[in-house]
């Protein structure tokens, strides 16, 4: 059984940037994308405090967010990465397996990566994790690294969203549509 503790606040500042983000877009009517809570079970409550300090996770979560950009469902995880590479572990399979079947159904599945070394946001297309988590499948390295990512899709703040994401997604949907 997987449990709750500090180490559960890991990405929160990108949560937090990302969800003043979706605030942004909601106001201008540009997207309704909300974070999925994790569900979780507490076990150590300090009522003092109003903070649970011990909790276990009741099921594995799928995605950190959800929603609708002008008539497009997406779906996308936040991840932080220290260093210049990413780990592959950090993407579980449930979410893997998720994000394969939201793209089947014709949905945008992505994920933000904060380089906080480097203070930059990526983003990376479903397309782009398949090739990595394919090429680990292969007998390669089980990470990617930072040069090896594509500069067209780091984000830039503007208009207020501090992690422009629908710029990536715009160059996303270009890019698909050059593919079909």
């Amino acid at each position: 059984m997987a449990t709750w503790n500090s180490r559960g606040l890991r990405g929160s500042t990108l949560e937090e940037l990302i969800n003043a983000t979706n605030e942004v877009y909601r106001e201008k009517k540009l997207a309704l994308v909300q974070k999925i809570p994790t569900p979780i079970t507490p076990l150590n409550f300090d009522s003092e405090t109003r903070l649970i300090t011990k909790a276990y996770f009741e099921k594995d979560s799928t995605v950190d967010y959800i929603g609708v950009v002008q008539g497009i469902p997406v779906c996308f995880d936040a991840k932080e990465c220290a260093k210049d590479t990413f780990p592959l572990q950090n993407i579980h399979s449930h979410q893997f397996k998720f994000m394969e079947e939201f793209e089947a159904q014709n949905g945008i599945s992505f994920i933000i990566i904060y380089f906080a070394e480097r203070n930059d946001f990526y983003y990376m297309r479903f397309k782009e994790l398949k090739k990595y988590v394919d090429r680990s499948l292969s007998g390669h390295p089980k990470n990617f690294k930072y040069l090896e990512l594509d500069d067209e899709y780091f984000l830039k703040s503007e208009g207020g969203a501090i992690v422009h994401y629908l710029k990536g997604l715009e160059r996303d949907l270009e890019e698909r549509d050059k593919e079909e």
